[in-house]
C-alpha cells in the first residue's frame, strides 16, 4: 500500500470513529504494520472512502454482514462505535440486529446485543469523564 492510501484510510477512520479510530490505527501500525496497510490502506482508504453510499449506510451494511459472519466481536465493537459516531441511533442499530434474526439466527444476534451493550456502557463512561 502506498502512503497516500494509508493517509486516506486514516482520515476515513477518524471521520468514522473519531478517537476510537485513531487508537485502533496506532495500535495496529505498532503491532502489525503489514496488516495495518491492508486494513487501513485498502479497507478504509479504498473501500470505505468510495462515494455512492453514506457512512451511515455503509455502517448498516457492515453491521449486518458482521452479525451474519459470526465470531467478529472485535469488528462489531469498532463498528458499533463508528455507527454511533456517524449518526446512527441506538434504536436504528437495535432494529438492524432484530432484522437479522430470521436470516442468521438468535444466537448471533444475541452476541451482537451483548457487544452493543458493552459499547453503550463504554460511551456512557467516556461521556462522564
Amino acid at each position: 500500500m502506498n502512503s497516500e492510501q494509508m493517509d486516506k484510510g486514516k482520515e476515513q477512520l477518524t471521520l468514522m470513529a473519531g478517537s476510537v479510530g485513531n487508537q485502533i490505527v496506532n495500535q495496529l501500525q505498532q503491532d502489525f504494520p503489514e496488516l495495518a496497510a491492508y486494513v487501513v490502506g485498502f479497507g478504509f482508504g479504498e473501500i470505505y472512502a468510495r462515494e455512492g453510499l453514506s457512512l451511515q449506510q455503509k455502517e448498516m451494511l457492515t453491521i449486518s454482514a458482521l452479525i451474519a459472519q459470526g465470531d467478529t466481536a472485535n469488528q462489531l465493537h469498532f463498528h458499533f462505535h463508528a455507527s454511533l459516531h456517524v449518526g446512527l441511533t441506538t434504536k436504528e442499530i437495535t432494529e438492524i440486529l432484530l432484522h437479522c434474526i430470521p436470516i442468521v439466527g438468535i444466537p448471533k444476534v444475541m452476541n451482537g446485543f451483548r457487544i452493543l451493550g458493552a459499547v453503550l456502557e463504554e460511551r456512557r463512561n467516556m461521556a462522564s469523564l
